[in-house]
């Protein structure tokens, strides 16, 4: 089967109607085994690149799609294992626990994805943003945890400092889009109504008082008659 080449400078190219929707298996499995043993691969869709190096947004291929790099840890200090995962204007930052790998046909942990989330600034004052990248790690690597070793694959001319990264924009969903709309325009509109209410009320409070004085004097005048009318009657029956 003839190699497939769809990278142009360092951009993924394809054919309209193709898609590339690998599965986690598959990209361990078809790609980055391969490119760890320096073996040929499927197809030529997934350019080199120190993720590191740079900002997610500097890195090439479209923004609006997933985007998938091989490329090659570096050791944040000399004598340790953490890599550094510093770029020019923030740091990439691991989330949750690491996610195992298993294969399908022989039941056996191939490899790791870890999950990061990219942060502008200097830890710990990052700011976090929307960035995610999943890092595909081989059972072998130098941070896999000793146990891997028996229970996965063994390959001895295995490269592990290899990784292959999925990097992608995560958007946020309708709702809750709606949602922090929602909460934003909540607060203005109930102090709205209750100023209008108040002052509702204090335009009408004077009427009513108003309204109810003058029928409390009417009654009482028409009182005041009745008694002069039922006085005088008494008087002249007298005489």
């Amino acid at each position: 089967m003839e190699n497939l080449n769809s990278l142009k400078n360092g951009v993924l190219r394809l054919p309209p109607g193709f898609r590339f929707y690998p599965t986690d298996e598959e990209l361990l499995l078809q790609y980055l085994i391969k490119k760890a043993l320096s073996s040929p691969l499927p197809a030529a869709v997934i350019p080199d690149a120190d993720v590191c190096r740079f900002d997610p947004w500097d890195l090439p291929g479209d923004l609006e799609r997933e985007r998938y790099f091989f490329s090659t840890r570096e050791a944040k200090y000399s004598n340790g294992r953490r890599s550094n995962r510093a770029t020019g204007s923030g740091y990439w930052k691991a989330t949750g626990i690491d996610r195992k790998i298993v294969s399908t046909k022989e039941n056996r942990l191939i490899g790791f994805k870890k999950t990061l989330v990219f942060y502008t600034g200097k830890p710990p004052n990052g700011l976090r943003t929307d960035w995610v990248m999943h890092e595909y790690r081989l059972v072998g690597s130098s941070e896999a945890p000793p146990s891997s070793f028996n229970e996965g694959l063994e390959l001895p001319n295995l490269n592990p400092n290899w990784v292959l990264c999925r990097i992608f924009l995560k958007k946020r969903s309708t709702r809750e889009r709606d949602e922090k709309k929602k909460n934003n325009n909540c607060k203005p509109v109930f102090h709205q109504f209750l100023r209008t209410r108040n002052d509702t009320d204090l335009n009408l409070s004077p009427c009513s008082s108003s309204s109810g004085s003058s029928g409390v004097t009417e009654i009482s005048v028409n009182n005041h008659q009745e008694q002069e009318e039922t006085s005088s009657c008494s008087s002249y029956r007298k005489r």
